[in-house]
């Protein structure tokens, strides 16, 4: 054995010294997430003021499959539709479990949005699809009454369509980066 080797493998062990505990603070961290957390009634106008939700639904295949959807809010629930032979309702037919987001902002201080995950009801009836159709349309166009030749494409339309009901799994994660008044 090389006398250096030797060395190091007979020395005795030096002794560290004891670290000194840290003393607990009498002020209670702030957590971030609090800090950028929007209220019931941010996160209700944050929905109001934008206009494509991203769904995530669960491919045949086990990856994510996400599209944009024009969405409305009725009793605190997105609602969208979309063609009844898509790939997420055929997703969502096998498994409705879903994730959805609203974002919006361009600069880290300015970032907001919300995601949620949800079991998705698939609404088939006509008169339903029909009816939140009309809503939509009127959310998008801002017109009401709608003009007849947007009442007669969405007649058209609803027998291809289905309603989808983004229930609530669990409560929505949100942020709002403004909140943090520029610090990170």
């Amino acid at each position: 054995m090389q006398p250096c080797a030797k060395r190091l493998l007979t020395s005795p062990r030096r002794e560290r010294p004891a670290r000194r505990l840290a003393r607990p603070s009498t002020v209670p961290a702030v957590s971030r997430r609090d800090q950028i957390r929007m209220t019931d009634a941010e996160l209700a106008a944050f929905l109001d003021e934008q206009r494509t939700l991203i769904l995530a639904t669960v491919g045949r295949d086990g990856w994510p499959h996400l599209m944009p959807l024009w969405f409305t809010v009725r009793d605190g629930q997105p609602w969208a539709w979309t063609y009844a032979r898509s790939q997420k309702v055929r997703n969502l037919e096998r498994d409705p479990r879903a994730t959805w987001q609203v974002e919006a902002g361009e600069s880290y201080e300015q970032l907001r949005g919300v995601m949620v995950k949800a079991r998705v009801e698939l609404h088939r009836d006509l008169s339903t699809v029909s009816a939140f159709g009309e809503e939509l349309f009127r959310r998008y166009t801002g017109l009401d009454p709608l003009p007849d030749a947007v009442l007669a494409m969405i007649a058209t339309q609803a027998p291809k369509r289905v309603a989808l009901r983004l229930a609530a799994a669990e409560p929505p994660v949100t942020w709002d980066h403004a909140k943090l008044g520029g610090t990170y």
